[in-house]
């Protein structure tokens, strides 16, 4: 059996200075805020499996507009082996209309001031905060 990374796509939408979060309902990091995403289908592209995925996950339409960073995901077991490799895209998304609700990948969906995350107020993954201030800064971002 062939053994290669799976990729995801994170779907980072900034709107009103609010920043849009999914509340994990699977592993990893279930129970913690992340971004809406997933798996890239076969065929697609990574832009369009974050605005797929985000629009799955919250009910929420977005237009991609960009790359901001890539994370690896090493998930171990207690041997320290290897038991799945994510490499997880962050793609800024243009908010264009919706109201987050949870769909069954989540157990939530909501809107959060992007202080609160700065703040680190709020239980989270732990890239979310500097995949957030990458967004922020970006100058595509600057009319959301």
């Amino acid at each position: 059996m062939s053994q290669t990374p799976k990729i995801g796509a994170l779907a980072v939408v900034v709107h009103e200075n609010q920043v849009l979060l999914v509340q994990r309902n699977k592993q990893p990091d279930a129970g913690l805020w992340g971004f809406p995403g997933g798996h890239v289908e076969w065929g697609e592209t990574v832009l369009a499996a974050a605005a797929r995925e985000l629009r799955e996950e919250t009910s929420v339409i977005a237009e991609p507009i960009e790359y901001l960073d890539n994370l690896d995901l090493l998930l171990r077991d207690g041997e320290g082996l290897i038991r799945a490799h994510y490499l997880l895209v962050g793609v800024a998304c243009r908010y264009t209309s919706g109201t987050p609700v949870a769909a069954d990948d989540a157990r939530d969906a909501q809107w959060f001031p992007v202080d609160q995350i700065k703040a680190r107020d709020l239980p989270m993954s732990s890239r979310v905060p500097d995949l957030l201030q990458l967004a922020v800064l970006r100058s595509s971002l600057g009319a959301t």
